[in-house]
């Protein structure tokens, strides 16, 4: 029986969506920490499961019979650590076989508050916690470009702090399909994965899809993280939220993100979506 935690947030949810197209839902369960948000979930006849990743007990009691756990990662700005290695420690009681844990692609060494330290302490747990293992080093989302475009297209001018950086972008709807694949197949025990895209764009490479698409001027002016954390919070954002975004273009500067992996690819059997394809769908739906 297979796991999912998280499983009334994006990806979680998504997951447990492409697991039923192969898997029948008697062999699914899902983690939710609040049941009121899973009854779409208990009605397509998955097993939900009350758990919260601080309360051990209900870890343990949660993961009895269960042979796989994917583990969605506690989200920033919490005790990421604490939290993981809860999971991590309640399923080898429970007798988990197998455990995915989504972390975040690494291409380069660049440390990201936040993030980055805590995914490397739980992959060092969870590798030595003796249960087998997946890592999934899963790619920047295409849908947070909405956190750096907003909801419109840009009137002239799109300003991040990535620089001349790249992007691999992955989906969260391919990388749920991709993630769904793993589960159900065989020969991934103690392995490591980067679900990233197989192309990588600069915010230049962003600027001219858009221009192409809007049909007029768009440029890519890079900003430096306090100007632009300034300028983010001027116009409403919390500090900590604008922070948090420029570090992720900071990571792109430095090259952590733009390792491209074909890995996606050949678990869904078909091309990802690219830069193009997405800007359309998303900003200009209708032309």
């Amino acid at each position: 029986m297979i796991l999912i935690t998280g499983a009334t947030g994006g990806l979680g949810r998504q997951t447990i969506d492409f697991l039923l197209t192969t898997t029948p839902a008697s062999e699914i369960a899902a983690l939710v920490r609040d049941t009121s948000k899973a009854a779409d979930l208990v009605k397509r006849g998955i097993d939900v499961r009350k758990g919260d990743y601080f309360d051990y007990p209900s870890l343990v009691q949660a993961f009895q019979g269960i042979d796989k756990v994917l583990l969605v990662s506690a989200v920033a700005f919490t005790d990421r650590v604490h939290q993981h290695r809860n999971v991590i420690d309640a399923a080898r009681e429970a007798g988990v076989r197998h455990l995915f844990y989504t972390s975040i692609q690494r291409s380069t060494d660049f440390v990201m508050q936040e993030v980055t330290e805590s995914d490397l302490a739980t992959e060092a747990y969870l590798k030595a916690s003796g249960l087998v293992y997946t890592i999934l080093k899963n790619g920047y989302y295409f849908e947070s470009l909405g956190y750096i475009l907003g909801s419109e297209v840009p009137d002239a001018e799109l300003i991040f702090t990535a620089g001349e950086g790249k992007i691999a972008f992955v989906t969260r709807t391919e990388l749920a399909a991709a993630t769904a694949a793993l589960l159900t197949s065989e020969g991934h025990d103690n392995q490591e994965y980067t679900l990233s895209g197989s192309e990588a764009y600069s915010f230049h490479d962003i600027a001219s899809e858009l221009t192409a698409l809007a049909g007029r001027p768009i440029n890519y002016r890079n900003s430096e993280v306090a100007p632009f954390i300034a300028q983010k919070v001027a116009a409403g954002v919390p500090e900590v939220v604008a922070s948090f975004l420029a570090q992720w273009g900071a990571a792109a500067r430095d090259g952590m993100l733009a390792g491209t992996h074909d890995t996606v690819e050949r678990l869904l059997g078909h091309q990802q979506t690219r830069l193009r394809e997405y800007l359309q769908a998303t900003y200009f739906p209708a032309t």
